[in-house]
């Protein structure tokens, strides 16, 4: 049988809307339903992402709060003496210092010492400081490195080698030209009475270049000038007198850093007051509130009648014990039962708002400031609690996250579902193609025949067409 591949040439017969309209009934339809299947899941999709965003940034926020360091922090304000020299002290306390006052004068910095040689040992940076080469020795306080020099190093060389080297514990050289002579000028970063820089051979050549002859005894060719030993810092606070080897002071007042930046002029003073960080704490209970209600606009949101999480169980559920934590009986928080006692209250809307009608927020800093800490962030505190139950819904083995991996897979089977139903409705029109074909030739064949008898018909005699 020959094959038509249009359907309806060789009948003549509208084969192809037939085709066409059999394949709409049995497609349209299920196109319609693949469509709406993919829309409601991509909304319900999109309305837990906004839901599990929420929670995350509330999560953030009770990670701060469930820290207590964020209820211990300290500041340091500090009151610079009233001159043009630049700020007296730095100040960085820690969480355990006791509030206080204190007053700093700075009597001396620290410096580290100053070596420089002779006069008339060398007219130029290229005179050799070693026919032979040798190893010359630094040390300063506890600290020490070695260094070796080829045979004919010069001055600059000797410069350089002291700058590059790896194991240089902060020795830092230098060279002043006067016009008739170089100087080699050595300055060492380790202060502290007592710890001047030191510098020792193994080469008598070196001397020349040495604080310490090579014979032990006998003092080399460089020397420290008065003034330029190295010295100790000195500080008062509250008109006791404090020595450190450097100009960083630890623990002078138990638990807090002083760093000296320059000395006092005429025993100015700066004055310094460790308070508790009481606006750090506002800031992370403001937090709590934005985002809490954040996360409780987005549950109404999309749970409201016509969306696609009305009536989930999932949130329901959620909702429901983020109530019932939040109002968590307290223990060890002092007066605190619940943190509806530090100046917190929910309104008729379920939204956390501050309030006065127990106390307020500043009132309960004011009262029990470190009680506060304990009541969000002790080992029953509301933070902790908060904590455990957002881990278990935001984590990436949480709820939410289980909720999400399911309609991802059901979007994933949809599009099988749809390749699949591609495939009949291909199958399905290939079937009709080959069958109709069949008919159109079948009709074609017979259609032939008639007009073949009826001429033979008509040519017989006495035969007439009918009219």
């Amino acid at each position: 049988m020959p094959l038509i591949t249009s359907a309806g040439v060789g009948s003549g017969l509208d084969l192809e809307s037939i085709i066409s309209a059999t394949l709409d009934a049995e497609n349209t339809p299920k196109l319609a339903a693949f469509a709406k299947k993919e829309e409601t899941l991509q909304v319900e999709l999109s309305s837990l992402g906004e839901v599990k965003s929420a929670m995350s940034k509330l999560q953030d926020t009770i990670e701060k709060l469930a820290d207590i360091d964020n209820f211990n922090k300290r500041i340091a304000n500090i009151q610079q003496p009233a001159s043009d020299d630049g700020d007296l002290i730095s100040v960085t306390p820690t969480s355990k210092i006791t509030p206080g006052d204190f007053k700093i004068e700075v009597l001396e910095l620290a410096q580290g010492s100053r070596v420089t040689s002779n006069d008339g040992l060398f007219t130029s940076t290229d005179d050799v400081v070693s026919a032979s080469g040798g190893t010359l020795s630094f040390a300063a306080g506890d600290k020490s490195f070695d260094l070796t020099l080829e045979a004919g190093a010069t001055l600059a060389d000797l410069r350089d080698a002291i700058n590059d080297s790896e194991d240089n514990f902060g020795v830092t050289a230098n060279i002043v030209n006067t016009g008739t002579e170089s100087k080699l000028v050595l300055t060492s970063s380790v202060s502290g009475t007592g710890n001047d820089l030191v510098i020792t051979n193994d080469n008598a050549e070196l001397d020349k270049v040495s604080t310490l002859a090579n014979d032990g005894v006998t003092a080399g060719g460089m020397a420290i000038a008065a003034g330029n030993e190295a010295s100790s810092a000195m500080i008062k606070v509250d008109g006791i007198t404090i020595t450190n080897d450097t100009n960083t002071f630890k623990d002078a007042v138990q638990d807090m850093t002083i760093v000296a930046k320059r000395q006092s002029v005429d025993g100015e003073t700066a004055k310094l007051s460790v308070a508790v960080d009481r606006n750090s704490v506002t800031k992370l209970v403001d937090e709590l509130i934005t985002n809490y209600n954040n996360l409780i606009g987005q549950i109404g949101l999309q749970t409201r009648v016509g969306k696609p999480l009305n009536a989930d169980s999932t949130i329901r559920s959620f909702d429901s014990q983020l109530s019932s934590t939040l109002a968590t009986k307290l223990t060890d928080a002092g007066p605190f039962t619940s943190i509806f006692d530090i100046g917190l209250t929910v309104n008729k809307d379920g939204y956390l708002e501050k309030s006065s009608l127990v106390r307020s927020l500043n009132e309960a800093m004011d009262e029990n400031y470190d009680d506060i800490g304990k009541a969000f962030a002790g080992e029953n505190g509301v933070a902790k609690q908060l904590e455990s139950l957002l881990d278990n819904y935001v984590d990436s083995k949480g709820i939410m996250k289980q909720r999400e991996d399911s309609l991802n897979s059901q979007l994933d089977e949809l599009e099988d579902d749809v390749i699949n139903h591609e495939f009949r409705m291909e199958s399905l029109e290939a079937r009709l193609r080959k069958q109709y074909s069949g008919l159109d030739v079948l009709l074609a064949q017979m259609q032939s025949t008639q007009t073949y008898l009826s001429a033979q018909l008509s040519s017989l005699p006495g035969f007439s067409k009918p009219k």
